[in-house]
């Protein structure tokens, strides 16, 4: 059965969520951790993206953001490319870094919304 597309307006705001394949560390050292927020921080003023708020544990990552002209997709697809590949190269590893594809709920209730704010901070 053919996964369902995802709704990718520009604008959208989303509860993104990612995480190591079998639950695997994402993060192993502060470098890691900084690389992250680096290509999270850049490509969000490349593609216009504006993040609410974020958290990186160790195995896994949350975002809320709202969505570019380019939409989520091309976002998403950069971000965790980019970033698997310098992590399999900083660790010496090969393969598949996340589970699955990323997961994004919309966030259309404001309660849902401030619920979501105190949950990811």
């Amino acid at each position: 059965m053919p996964r369902q597309a995802r709704l990718d307006t520009p604008g959208t705001l989303h509860h993104v969520m990612m995480r190591g394949i079998e639950r695997k560390r994402i993060f192993r050292e502060d470098e890691d951790r900084k690389d992250f927020i680096f290509r999270l921080r850049n490509l969000s003023q490349e593609t216009g993206t504006r993040l609410l708020a974020w958290s990186l544990l160790n195995t896994h990552v949350h975002l809320l953001l709202f969505s570019g002209p380019s939409g989520l997709s091309l976002f998403m697809r950069r971000l965790l490319s980019g970033y698997s590949q310098a992590f399999n190269r900083r660790h010496k590893r090969n393969g598949h870094l996340f589970q699955n594809r990323y997961k994004s709920i919309i966030c259309e209730e404001k309660t849902y919304l401030l619920e979501l704010v105190r949950y990811i901070h």
